[in-house]
């Protein structure tokens, strides 16, 4: 039998202390998911360590958990927003799927990194939240430059701030099955010019040209954001990265515009 672990990190941080938030940030409740039924990334455990650093550092209380049966009313009122962080495969049944409906669908939030979009291929609604970008295949792990379209987002902010147009990094670069652009609004892509592939699979680990790598989406009355990036222990310590998941999660929370 395995045993369910739930990690619980509330975070209280006096103002004297040097990671102490602006008066003008506001705490938010944050649920950071981490169950897999599939592949599991060795970068869980350093995605959760950057999740409770976020929160140390900007004001948040963050609970992370692997426990699919805390997806009900109860426990989910607790949250402005839920990440989802390289989950993998069928990780909640149906009560609980429709724990998280009703929970999205009263103005809650979403933020999906890296192998969430590898998740749940079998529940519609999902897909739909997610624009239709179910995991479909990557090319090795390597150095590739994304194409930075729209700062004008709380996710952005970064790239405007550091004059960042391009942005070459090292990840797994994730090819979907269906192009979400019509059904999100795009924020980056890859330029699969600058993807090394072997050949043989590019049809399956790529994307063809077009090949959104983040996005967001206000979606049945709640709001989406996902972003690829996060497969290595070592993404989770990059400085524009961590910006970009605050912004996206601040924002999925309903806290920044």
């Amino acid at each position: 039998m395995i045993m369910k672990k739930i990690f619980v990190l509330i975070i209280t941080v006096l103002m004297a202390s040097p990671f102490a938030w602006s008066q003008e940030e506001e705490k938010i409740d944050v649920l950071v998911f981490t169950k897999t039924k599939g592949f599991r990334h060795e970068s869980i455990s350093a995605g959760v360590k950057c999740m409770w650093e976020l929160g140390l550092k900007h004001g948040w209380n963050v609970t992370a958990t692997e426990d699919a049966t805390l997806f009900n009313d109860e426990f989910l009122s607790k949250f402005e927003v839920v990440v989802w962080l390289n989950t993998t495969m069928d990780v909640l049944d149906d009560e609980q799927q429709d724990a998280f409906v009703k929970y999205y669908r009263g103005g809650k939030g979403y933020v999906g990194i890296h192998a969430a979009a590898d998740t749940e291929y079998d529940w519609e609604w999902y897909g739909k939240m997610m624009g239709g970008a179910w995991f479909k295949g990557h090319p090795p792990t390597q150095e590739a430059t994304l194409v930075i379209e729209d700062t004008n987002h709380p996710s952005m902010k970064v790239f405007e701030e550091k004059d960042i147009k391009r942005w070459t990094v090292i990840d797994e670069w994730y090819a979907h099955k269906a192009n979400p652009r019509p059904h999100v609004h795009v924020l980056m892509t890859l330029d699969e010019s600058t993807v090394k592939n072997d050949g043989k699979n590019r049809e399956k680990n790529l994307m063809g040209g077009d090949h959104p790598m983040a996005w967001y989406n206000e979606f049945d009355g709640g709001r989406s954001f996902y972003t690829n990036r996060g497969h290595t222990p070592e993404a989770f310590d990059d400085a524009e990265l961590r910006a970009h998941f605050q912004g996206g999660i601040e924002w999925a929370a309903g806290k920044r515009k």
